[in-house]
């Protein structure tokens, strides 16, 4: 059994996400980040860096932070969406690497300064803005090669960006210039783990739609 703390948020839906694609039972603890419960001691035991998504995996007491980790220990584990072949393995982890230190950050801060804090930086907004126009192109054109971002097979590369395209309004992203990306992303919504993992822990949160 695995214990998942989480929040709405793109890198906790990552994990709710796969659990959901491998069938997994897992226990949901909410750890609310609008009332600051990330930064409470019992948490801070968890997830030494008092961000979500962290998980205990019972089956072994093994502890994680960092969305990434957890995607590649999951993997790993239970041997799937992760494939292979080396070259294959490759490619997938070069852009689960892209999400973490690329896409996920510079669009969260295309959130704090285009949604959450309007007006209080021009050159901040016009700055993630621009970032976040060219992370879409950059993923538009590699799936203009291939089905799914770490190749021709569904990988936890494409659980992990995802989510945070399903935040492209968040973005000021006129998502529709990314023929490629709305293929992908329409595609992904459909399936039942996806659709079963976005509302997590449940506030009635829908998938948004292209």
């Amino acid at each position: 059994m695995i214990d998942l703390y989480t929040w709405s948020t793109p890198n906790g839906r990552k994990i709710s996400i796969m659990l959901e694609e491998l069938g997994l039972k897992y226990t949901v603890k909410p750890i609310n980040i609008i009332k600051d419960e990330q930064f409470s001691d019992s948490f801070l035991k968890i997830s030494p860096n008092n961000k979500i998504p962290a998980i205990i995996d019972h089956d072994n007491n093994t502890t994680l932070m960092e969305s990434g980790a957890i995607l590649l220990y999951l993997a790993n584990k239970y041997k799937k969406f992760l494939p292979n072949n080396i070259d294959d393995r490759n490619k997938c982890i070069e852009w689960l690497f892209f999400q973490a230190a690329s896409q996920g950050p510079m669009l969260g801060q295309a959130h704090h300064f285009l949604k959450f804090n309007k007006g209080k930086s021009e050159y901040a907004e016009n700055r993630y803005k621009k970032e976040a126009e060219r992370l879409y192109e950059v993923m538009d054109k590699r799936l203009s090669v291939s089905d799914y971002l770490g190749g021709n097979e569904y990988s936890i590369a494409d659980i992990s960006s995802w989510p945070w395209v399903a935040r492209y309004k968040w973005h000021q992203v006129e998502i529709e210039k990314y023929k490629n990306i709305c293929r992908w992303y329409k595609k992904i919504s459909k399936r039942r783990g996806v659709l079963r993992g976005y509302d997590v822990p449940s506030n009635g949160e829908k998938i948004p739609q292209i």
